[in-house]
């Protein structure tokens, strides 16, 4: 890969520690288990504070997307969003284990999500720029394993130095579970520390730089005219209807599958955090493997394969109730997990029309949000009405299953 491109893929190692460690892997857990009154309370109360950032991000995503395409502020909008995402996540380490400090540890979580989702749709925009379009996909696959290499290096350094010592180094008080807290501060530090390369050696592309209201303007005709054109456009809006369903599935399982290993298998902290080691193991050989291949059997190829297997294992998953084939069967799902992610990407970029790549990403992230409250607000729901963990993750198969039997009718051409 070019510099441009090393740069680009470090942007995944650096941010990929936030969804690792404070929405998948131990902040959701400690939240569940340590803030919440109960699992069940903990796994409802955590979907609804989903559902809300949800709204958020739809509502922010394409506007600002336009805004970038049209004012040339990519950059700037980018360093934003992750500078915000390391504050509102920082100041998670306040948080201690009482129902108190359910509002204070909802809200932080909540804003750093829409932080860190928004600031997608300009990091996803710029990977036309770094690569030819030939290679895309391998960028965009080798990006998201280097992405989940980077999550497992932020969580094995906050297992071995915060959260397994006893005592606990620095000084952490585990009866008011700084150790775990300070994966939070951890997670700041490292989203800035790493986050820069990106920002320096990828520019904006050539364009006209408008005055804001010029330029926010014209965003909101854009946004209005793409989308009601989309009907015209009949492969790229399934595609973004597909994507809509399969992505409420991935985020929902990415937001409560430590939450549900801790309520229904009695995983401890350190044994979740081992598991999301484990599982980002495969999941980065996953997404690096079908990168090397996604050029040639197709975009579309790779996210259909990787949705059926997930739903598959997922099945699997919800049936067990042994701790071993749990973890079994984790694993293997954890290889499908990147190829879903990464190929969609690719695919995005693929059929966008030139010269519109922000704001089809905005796009991109609407899709995905839009309707992102559905995921979290009906596993809440079923999870409330049963008061069974295993049945609200059920919810997720269903999203899983409706976006693979979309996708299956798009044709991959550039709109």
């Amino acid at each position: 890969m070019n510099r441009k491109a090393i740069a680009w893929a470090t942007f995944d190692w650096a941010n990929s520690a936030f969804p690792t460690v404070v929405s998948t892997f131990v902040i959701a857990a400690y939240f569940s288990q340590g803030i919440a009154p109960d699992p069940a309370t903990g796994q409802a109360q955590w979907g609804w504070m989903q559902t809300v950032s949800a709204v958020g991000i739809a509502i922010l995503s394409p506007l600002l997307g336009a805004i970038a395409d049209h004012g040339g502020r990519r950059r700037a909008l980018l360093a934003a969003c992750t500078l915000c995402t390391a504050i509102f996540t920082g100041l998670i380490w306040y948080a201690k284990p009482d129902p108190s400090w359910t509002l204070w540890a909802l809200v932080c979580v909540g804003l750093a999500t829409i932080a860190f989702e928004v600031g997608t749709v300009f990091y996803n925009a710029m990977l036309p720029d770094v690569t030819t379009p030939e290679r895309m996909g391998r960028v965009s696959g080798l990006a998201w394993g280097l992405g989940y290499a980077g999550g497992l290096a932020c969580l094995a350094i906050a297992l071995v130095l915060l959260v397994q010592p006893n005592p606990p180094l620095f000084g952490l008080d585990r009866e008011t579970s700084e150790q775990v807290r300070a994966t939070a501060l951890l997670v700041a530090a490292w989203t800035i520390i790493f986050g820069w390369p990106v920002l320096i050696a990828v520019p904006d592309p050539a364009c006209e730089r408008k005055p804001m209201r010029e330029a926010v303007t014209a965003c909101v005709r854009e946004t209005r005219l793409l989308v009601r054109g989309l009907p015209q456009r009949p492969d790229m809006l399934r595609f973004l209807v597909a994507r809509l369903f399969y992505t409420d599935g991935l985020n929902t399982l990415f937001a409560f599958g430590a939450i549900y290993a801790a309520g229904v298998h009695g995983m401890t902290f350190e044994e979740i955090m081992v598991f999301g080691i484990a599982l980002n193991v495969t999941a980065g050989l996953g997404a690096a493997g079908f990168g090397l291949v996604e050029d040639r059997v197709g975009s579309k190829r790779t996210v259909m394969v990787a949705l059926v297997s997930m739903t598959v294992l997922g099945a699997g998953l919800l049936l067990t109730d042994s701790k071993t084939a749990f973890w079994g069967l984790a694993m293997a799902l954890g290889i499908f997990m990147g190829p879903a992610q990464a190929a969609s990407r690719t695919l995005m970029a693929r059929m966008a029309p030139e010269g519109e790549i922000t704001s089809h990403f905005g796009l991109f992230a609407l899709s995905g949000r839009i309707t992102g409250f559905l995921g979290p607000a009906v596993l809440a729901a079923v999870t409330a009405a049963t008061g069974s963990q295993r049945a609200g993750m059920a919810t997720v198969l269903v999203f899983l299953s409706l976006g693979a039997a979309i996708l299956a009718t798009v044709r991959p051409v550039r709109c």
